[in-house]
């Protein structure tokens, strides 16, 4: 079972870094998605700035998130970035 998300950075150029309850950190690149129709929202960087975590995976709104199993899996291995982090939704 794939771990929940429970801290979110959005980095530079459409990358978001993830945090799980494990303790692994994922580097996420948002850019291949950001094609689909579910996903094309978010090509407005204020949008994007949006993430937060919520319900354990990552999301932007009511109708956008993204599956924790995709970022667990398919994200890089990563140290932990030093820029402020989302944690939950506003």
């Amino acid at each position: 079972m794939t771990p929940d998300v429970v801290t979110v950075k959005v980095l530079s150029d459409f990358q978001l870094q993830a945090i799980f309850a494990d303790g692994a950190v994922r580097r996420f690149d948002m850019k291949p998605y950001l094609q689909y129709p579910a996903f094309a929202a978010l090509r407005d960087e204020a949008l994007f700035q949006r993430a937060a975590v919520r319900h354990g995976t990552v999301a932007w709104s009511d109708d956008i998130d993204l599956s924790p199993d995709t970022l667990y899996l398919k994200g890089d291995a990563a140290e932990p970035a030093k820029e402020p982090a989302s944690t939950a939704a506003p």
